[in-house]
C-alpha cells in the first residue's frame, strides 16, 4: 500500500532538491573541473550519505509515533515552518557553505568519501527527514511503511537530480547560479515552496 500523501512529497522533494545548496553547486563545480567519472562517483556517495540518514530518521520516526502522539505532531508542524524557511533562504538568495576544495585528479573514492561525509554532517538532510517528512504521514496507517516509501522516494529524486547536474555540468552550474535568469530561478523555487509551506500549516491547524 503506498503512502497516501506520496504525490505531495514528491512534489516537495523536488522543489526541495530543485533549489540551488551545496551538494548542487558543488557537483557542479566538481563535474566541470574533473569530468562526469568524478561527479559520478560522488553522487553515489551523496545517494547513500542520504540513505543512512534516513534510515536513522525512519527508526527514531516510527519509535516516536508510538511513545508520544503530541510530539510526532508538533514535528509536522516545525516541517511546515521549516519549508517556510527553505523557501525564505532561497528567497533571499543564501547558500549552504560548500567544499571549497575540489582536489585535482582525485579518484573516485574520495569524490565518493567526500560525497558520503558532506551529507552524514549535513544538518538540513537530517532537518528533512524528521521535520518535513512526517508533514506526509497518515498517523492512522503504518508509520513506519510510510516513513520507508517517502525516504525511499526522496533519496531517488535527489540521485537522478544530481545525475541530470552531473550530466550537464557546466550548462547546469551557469544557469543556476551565474546566469542572467538565476535569479528569478531561485524565487520561482521559494515562492512555490513557501506556497505549499502555508497550505500544510492550514491544513495541520484544522
Amino acid at each position: 500500500m503506498l503512502a497516501p500523501l506520496l504525490p505531495s512529497f514528491l512534489l516537495v522533494a523536488l522543489l526541495v532538491e530543485l533549489t540551488p545548496g551545496p551538494n548542487m553547486g558543488w557537483l557542479a563545480l566538481l563535474s566541470a573541473s574533473e569530468g562526469r567519472r568524478a561527479g559520478f562517483a560522488a553522487t553515489a556517495g551523496i545517494g547513500l550519505g542520504l540513505a543512512i540518514v534516513a534510515a536513522a530518521s525512519a527508526f527514531g520516526l516510527a519509535q516516536l509515533a508510538q511513545q508520544s502522539p503530541l510530539l510526532f505532531n508538533l514535528l509536522r508542524y516545525a516541517g511546515a515552518g521549516f519549508l517556510l524557511w527553505l523557501a525564505w533562504e532561497a528567497w533571499a538568495g543564501e547558500r549552504d557553505v560548500s567544499p571549497s576544495a575540489i582536489h585535482k585528479n582525485g579518484t573516485a573514492a574520495r569524490h565518493f568519501r567526500r560525497g558520503l561525509i558532506i551529507n552524514l554532517l549535513n544538518p538540513k538532510a537530517a532537518l528533512f527527514f524528521i521535520a518535513v517528512l512526517p508533514v506526509y504521514i497518515v498517523p492512522e496507517g503504518s508509520v513506519t511503511l510510510q516513513t520507508a516509501q517517502l525516504s525511499i522516494a526522496y533519496v531517488a529524486i535527489a540521485t537522478l537530480i544530481h545525475l541530470g547536474i552531473v550530466t550537464l555540468a557546466g550548462r547546469a552550474h551557469g544557469w543556476l547560479s551565474s546566469g542572467p535568469y538565476a535569479g528569478l530561478v531561485r524565487r520561482g523555487f521559494a515562492v512555490l515552496l513557501a506556497a505549499i509551506a502555508l497550505w500544510f500549516l492550514i491544513d495541520t491547524f484544522r
